[in-house]
């Protein structure tokens, strides 16, 4: 039987709050421990491949490449399928339901997918339907999906927002964009829904190396469905939850409901890793040396009260002006990612427009971030799309010749953070 992962949870805050002071700011640190993947019986696989027409040459050879390297990382007993994605979905691998992967059926599904063409149209939402049916079929809790597409969703939105509404919550789901004819902000939409990870794959014969690492991170998976309970008093409220590492998520409109005084956030799948999430609170003012609880946070099983982890935030209120100024360390450092997230994308979106005051502004105060929280791989990127006179202050100049590559490059990667300095990697 498959031990579960260890949890612990930890916090960074400071619980010293100046006279009337009515926020609390806290960095939530959750960590799984153990090694062991879950059993083979429990894990579903779906790789979804688009075979629009668009998809024709380099693409839908790759695509085949990826396909059968994802296939061939599969351990033995987890549950899979294939899914071929044009305006309309359908199962290529196994005909319905799904297969257990062992020799016979990697390399039936193999075959198969070696047999893909490239024709037709793009209906990403019936894609994401016939993938929610399969998973409604499978009785184990670890339901993962790869999507793959090179261009943009040709469905009328008010269906493809009701197709992605009615699987939330059935799957997980990364998405990956080969090319760059595809939009970044419909492949963010699917992934932030389904707590899935988006990136671009600009050359075509990367994909089998990529496909086979997010199936390998798959397979060491060991819990679904974890989530942060957060408890608080009476008069208090959440202002925000947002997951702060590996990358920026806002979680805050996620809340479930889950008793009284507390919400459910939902967290996904875990493996042996870590995540940080930022917590802020409203509160009540209190009074000098008053010591109150603001929030109780547990992990817990979804939708049960199965609890994996808990602590507790309590603060004081002091006129003691050293200790209500100390910024904790890990709030200055996520705070500072999420509006180097923030920058980024706001930039781009102004560059497009052709608003370039706009775009020099937030791509520099973006330079600025990244060089201040040494988010190197950032700043990298970065510099792909404006020329940096001056890091440290944010004086940059737009770039007049930039790839759509690097720009989309930089856009899907904006979320992507660093852990504090000095802190375990």
């Amino acid at each position: 039987m498959t031990e579960p992962p260890r949890f612990t949870v930890e916090v960074d805050y400071n619980r010293y709050l100046a006279i009337d002071a009515t926020s609390v700011d806290a960095i939530v640190t959750v960590t799984a421990t153990g090694d062991a993947p879950a059993a083979t019986s429990d894990a579903l696989e779906v790789i979804i491949i688009d075979c629009s027409t668009s998809m024709s040459g380099n693409k839908i050879r790759s695509a085949r490449q990826a396909t059968a390297a994802a296939i061939a990382e599969l351990r033995d007993g987890v549950a899979f399928a294939v899914v071929v994605g044009t305006q309309d979905a359908r199962q290529l691998y196994p005909d319905r339901g799904v297969a257990r992967a062992d020799a016979r059926t990697r390399a039936e599904a193999t075959t198969y997918v070696e047999r893909l063409a490239a024709n037709g149209g793009t209906g990403i939402g019936s894609w994401l339907k016939l993938t929610g049916q399969i998973a409604d079929g499978f009785a184990g809790p670890l339901k993962h999906a790869i999507l793959l597409t090179d261009g943009q969703n040709g469905e009328r939105a008010v269906h493809f927002d009701a197709a992605l509404r009615s699987v939330v919550g059935k799957f997980t789901c990364d998405c990956r964009g080969v090319g760059t004819d595809w939009r970044v902000d419909e492949l963010r939409t699917i992934s932030s829904a389904l707590l899935g990870s988006v990136d671009i794959v600009a050359d075509p014969a990367d994909l089998a190396a990529d496909f086979q690492a997010i199936m390998g991170a798959a397979m060491g998976k060991s819990m679904a469905d974890v989530a942060l309970r957060l408890w608080t008093p009476r008069g208090a409220s959440i202002r925000f939850v947002k997951q702060v590492s590996p990358t920026v998520e806002d979680l805050t409109g996620r809340r479930n409901e889950s008793g009284p005084q507390r919400g459910d956030y939902p967290l996904g799948s875990w493996g042996a890793e870590s995540r940080e999430y930022h917590v802020a609170i409203d509160i009540e003012a209190g009074s000098i040396d008053e010591d109150v609880l603001a929030a109780r946070i547990s992990l817990v099983t979804a939708g049960s009260d199965d609890v994996l982890g808990q602590l507790l935030v309590p603060v004081t209120w002091t006129d003691d002006t050293a200790l209500s100024t100390r910024i904790a360390r890990g709030v200055a450092h996520y705070t500072g990612q999420a509006e180097l997230a923030e920058a980024i994308q706001e930039g781009l979106a102004a560059r497009k427009a052709g608003d370039v005051a706009t775009a020099t502004a937030r791509l520099g105060r973006a330079v600025a971030l990244a060089a201040e929280s040494g988010n190197s791989d950032t700043a990298r990127l970065l510099e792909r799309v404006v020329d940096v006179i001056d890091a440290p202050s944010g004086t940059v100049t737009l770039r007049r010749s930039v790839s759509d590559a690097d720009e989309m490059t930089l856009d899907t990667r904006s979320t992507k953070t660093v852990r504090v300095r000095g802190a375990e990697q």
